[in-house]
């Protein structure tokens, strides 16, 4: 919105204008496979801590924050785009991970949902995080998310199926494990 400059004007030429401009906003959408698997030689634990670390660089970038986990039987809405804050933590520390494995429906329910948040917020940065072990029953093609998307594999078995490199695949997602991590970009 532009401003007043030079305090109060006297003359028409005394009167400027500026247009502020700020860093556009950001929206960090992350998606959480929470289901019975990752509990697995602690992949949901270790992933819990990077999310604490992510939650605190979305505070610090003053970019908002939607959470959807992926367990039971059905995906669920944590957050849609609000403020990162210390209020996440809670929710962090209370995540438990137990049922299936609603991951596609829940990658599919978050690609409709960026495509209206872009028709609502066009200017907004968005980036998504998908943390999954890719340990899915069914398996079908998924269609990428409209989206800066990186995938974080939390797969920590003895024996890896490197399912989740096949969803980073099909996602045209950037491909991380979770063991290898040090900070998020």
């Amino acid at each position: 919105m532009p401003t007043l400059l030079k305090g109060r004007p006297r003359k028409r030429h005394d009167v400027c204008w500026q247009v502020r401009r700020g860093k556009p906003a950001q929206l960090w959408l992350v998606i959480v496979d929470a289901s019975a698997s990752t509990r697995r030689n602690q992949a949901l634990g270790q992933a819990k801590g990077v999310l604490a670390t992510l939650f605190d660089q979305a505070y610090r970038q003053r970019a908002r924050l939607a959470l959807l986990t992926a367990s039971g039987h059905a995906p669920q809405w944590q957050r849609h785009g609000l403020k990162a804050s210390a209020a996440l933590q809670p929710w962090l520390q209370a995540l438990g991970a137990g049922g299936g494995t609603p991951l596609l429906p829940a990658l599919e329910q978050a690609r409709r949902w960026l495509i209206a948040r872009h028709k609502a917020h066009p200017s907004e940065q968005v980036r998504c995080l998908v943390f999954t072990d890719g340990r899915l029953q069914q398996w079908e093609a998924v269609q990428p998310l409209p989206c800066s998307t990186v995938l974080v594999d939390m797969e920590i078995t003895a024996v890896r199926l490197g399912r989740a490199q096949q969803l980073a695949l099909q996602l045209n997602a950037e491909y991380q494990h979770i063991q290898a991590m040090n900070v998020i970009k």
